[in-house]
């Protein structure tokens, strides 16, 4: 069901809304229009038309082109609307005309001014309550108040993590922008999109799973197969497979970079950032790649992830420089050396954090029970162990 939510606004010195004849970017043209909202409504077939204004909104202006047969009932709202007191009662019979006349279910709805959060919050919670779980919208933010567009594009933003409502398009008529008696209608859907790879960006930052951005990089023109190996990535860096992990990523990565060549869109936006998250695996060798991984799941507070890719990374390197690379995956040589390693007291205490992280139990060294019981100090004995070995190997 799509669902279309317009702002109605208020006039200047008594004066309605000008005619325009708006030019969507598709091509299409609607003649003589004094309000797009209506024109959106014919475009699109509504189900639902979300009407928002204020007490002081032009609602007479609007309703006065299509409301024939409710002349007393106008000359009341047209007097209300001087005063800026508009009630939901005198809105009422308008809204039955007009779910009549646009065969959709209407509703006026009054706003507040939005002049501080509590009015703010009060409109998001207003469209909230006048949508369904799961809808699809459409705004349309060319009339309103200058700062109302602000305030919709958080609700889209709003209204999709708290009710999995799809905003589809996002609607500016640009009367200022008119030439030779057209005016063009912008769509503002790419501030969504930017909005999409910010909240990507942020979960990333978050948990580490760069599978948050497969279906942002398929939008962007990536084969759904090499937005699988990322996502593959993903999964094999988080169950502490930093091989396959970097494998998967030396296949995709080319890709990226050949995609933020081609493309003129969002990703070109975000390709660096994306890059540097990614850029583990561009170390030389294995035990750089997971002590590189160890480093940033410190930074997202992922302890028992930070502690688990250190010593993975320790006895990678050791096995490197103190055997060959070909015993990188050898149980036996990584074992040898793991026992090498306990010598270090720094490398012990790692071990000890991790057997307490995975077994849910307290450990019987009194020092390390008081370190897992202070997430601060806990923080900074990994880090300072991190530090120390890492500039060791």
């Amino acid at each position: 069901m799509t669902t279309l939510i317009s702002f109605l606004g208020k006039g200047q010195d008594g004066r309605g809304y000008r005619d325009a004849n708006y030019h969507f970017p598709d091509g299409e043209l609607a003649s003589n229009q004094k309000y797009i909202g209506l024109a959106l409504a014919d475009k699109y077939q509504p189900s639902k038309i979300v009407l928002l204004g204020t007490a002081g909104s032009m609602w007479d202006v609007f309703l006065e082109q299509i409301s024939s047969g409710l002349e007393e009932e106008w000359v009341e709202l047209s007097d209300s609307v001087k005063e800026q007191s508009v009630t939901k009662d005198q809105l009422q019979p308008f809204e039955q005309f007009l779910s009549q006349r646009l065969s959709a279910e209407v509703h006026c709805i009054l706003i507040p001014f939005a002049k501080d959060t509590l009015e703010q919050m009060n409109i998001l919670s207003v469209l909230s309550d006048s949508l369904d779980d799961g809808e699809s919208i459409i705004l349309d933010v060319t009339h309103g108040f200058r700062h109302l567009p602000m305030l919709a594009l958080v609700a889209a933003r709003f209204l999709k993590k708290t009710k999995s409502i799809d905003t589809e398009h996002i609607y500016y008529g640009a009367l200022d922008m008119t030439q030779n008696n057209e005016t063009p209608v912008l769509l503002l859907d790419g501030l969504l999109g930017m909005l999409d790879w910010v909240d990507a960006l942020t979960t990333f930052d978050k948990d580490g799973d760069y599978k948050v951005f497969e279906p942002l990089l398929i939008d962007a023109g990536l084969d759904s197969n090499d937005a699988k190996a990322l996502a593959d990535a993903a999964f094999y860096e988080r169950n502490i497979n930093a091989s396959d992990a970097g494998r998967k990523l030396q296949q995709v990565m080319p890709k990226l970079e050949a995609l933020n060549k081609d493309s003129t869109g969002l990703y070109n936006l975000f390709h660096e950032q994306l890059s540097k998250r990614l850029d583990w695996f561009r170390r030389s060798s294995l035990g750089l790649q997971e002590q590189g991984l160890a480093e940033k799941y410190l930074k997202r507070g992922d302890y028992l992830r930070t502690v688990i890719y250190a010593m993975e990374g320790l006895i990678s390197r050791k096995v490197e420089q103190d055997y060959s690379n070909s015993k990188l995956h050898d149980y036996d040589t990584r074992q040898e050396a793991y026992q090498e390693l306990r010598d270090d007291t720094s490398f012990n205490l790692f071990k000890d954090f991790r057997n307490s992280m995975v077994h849910g139990t307290a450990s019987t060294k009194k020092n390390v029970k008081t370190i897992l019981k202070d997430p601060n100090r806990l923080e900074q004995s990994i880090k300072d162990r991190v530090v120390h070995l890492f500039k060791k190997s």
